[in-house]
């Protein structure tokens, strides 16, 4: 399979496509759909071969042991981010969404206050309400284009009501890989304010040259506090089988939160238990450092096309195929410029504001699609920025 293969996705019941039309205006039949955070390639064939094995066997029985699968896991992390994982602490869960309400659920109760780093992926506010916590948000600072942590301001912000911290690392959507010493800075604050630590790390496999992603676990002294989620779905394009792991080094963590899944009946699915299996293998790994090479080439395309746009900067990406559009020197309404991307140059993305306090003047745009269908949303958009030239 080529990266450059045009595969339609219409009627296929795919959110990213299908529903551009009715939730953002933009035609169906000659829009372009860069928000959905799913990309338009196909997984590595060891992952379809593995669907085909399961379809021609033709039962869909329940799943048995799941040895083979935790090991991949284990196996991936070590070979890919150096990272040791005992097979026992892993729990899989409905996606990392699911992950992030379990999390919220078992540490938290009513009108506690859950701490986000915003502007960052709005599913975390999202089931955080929903659950009746309080979203408290410790605003990223945005230095020269480049998201940096404020401790300071952040502790002065704390209550004592807050319980949960959760990270997004690589940061969606601002790209940033942390540092390991940024990352040391979360830890420090985290254990300030005696708050569980979620670190959600499922763009860990997407990071572009001349970065390294450190997995929070590896951050000394932190693993009493620490719950890590990763996910292949990302990786591999397969976010549709709602597989996530919440992987738990600490025994006592690990007990409340085994309490709670087990109360609520909870075991992945079949399919996703396939997928992932076959998806973390040497396989897998090789589809994944091709993958990586061609995003990078569809990120410099998408820099180098919104930067030439007078008003328009994209913040440089170091990982993630999402890219964070700042609009703010355009001079013009939140309206006004989004009404440009989406009726004229006929965009499907992101609105920034509910990313959360940052996001006010962001576009987000999916890069993860043919290069061509990249170069076309480019051109469209200088034509729709036109008059700035």
């Amino acid at each position: 399979m080529s990266f450059d293969d045009i595969i339609d996705r219409f009627g296929t019941h795919c959110a990213k496509w299908d529903m551009m039309e009715p939730i953002y205006g933009v035609p169906a039949e000659d829009g372009i759909s860069m928000w959905v955070a799913d990309m338009d390639f196909r997984p590595p064939q060891v992952v379809q071969q593995a669907v085909e094995k399961m379809a021609a066997h033709g039962i869909y029985g329940y799943w048995g042991s799941e040895t083979e699968y935790r090991d991949a896991i284990c196996w991936w992390m070590q070979t890919r981010h150096g990272w040791s994982v005992d097979p026992n602490w892993i729990f899989s869960t409905h996606g990392l969404v699911h992950g992030t309400g379990m999390c919220v659920d078992t540490w938290t109760e009513p009108g506690d206050g859950v701490v986000l780093m915003t502007p960052v992926y709005h599913a975390f506010a999202r089931v955080i309400r929903a659950a009746g916590r309080e979203v408290v948000e410790c605003e990223l600072v945005n230095e020269n284009g480049r998201y940096e942590m404020d401790f300071e301001t952040w502790d002065a912000k704390m209550t004592g009501r807050e319980k949960l911290l959760i990270l997004c690392s690589p940061h969606n959507p601002g790209g940033r890989v942390w540092t390991r010493a940024e990352l040391e800075g979360v830890a420090a604050f985290a254990k300030r304010h005696d708050l569980i630590l979620v670190s959600d790390e499922i763009h860990h496999d997407l990071v572009y040259p001349g970065h390294d992603h450190t997995p929070m676990t590896l951050i000394e002294g932190i693993d009493d506090r620490l719950v890590m989620m990763t996910a292949s779905t990302k990786t591999f394009n397969i976010a549709g089988t709602h597989t996530g792991n919440v992987i738990i080094p600490d025994a006592e963590l690990r007990k409340a939160f085994g309490a709670r899944m087990a109360g609520l009946g909870l075991s992945p699915n079949s399919f996703g238990i396939a997928m992932t299996t076959a998806a973390y293998s040497p396989e897998g790994a090789a589809w994944v450092d091709e993958l990586v090479t061609y995003l990078d080439g569809n990120r410099r395309l998408l820099d180098d096309s919104v930067n030439a746009i007078p008003g328009l900067s994209s913040m440089q990406m170091e990982s993630t195929y999402l890219a964070w559009v700042d609009c703010t020197g355009t001079g013009m309404e939140r309206a006004e410029f989004t009404r440009r991307v989406e009726q004229g140059a006929r965009i499907a993305i992101n609105h920034g504001p509910s990313f959360g306090k940052g996001g006010e003047n962001f576009l987000r745009f999916n890069f993860a699609t043919p290069r061509s269908v990249v170069a076309q949303a480019m051109e469209r958009l200088g034509t729709a920025f036109g008059d700035l030239q």
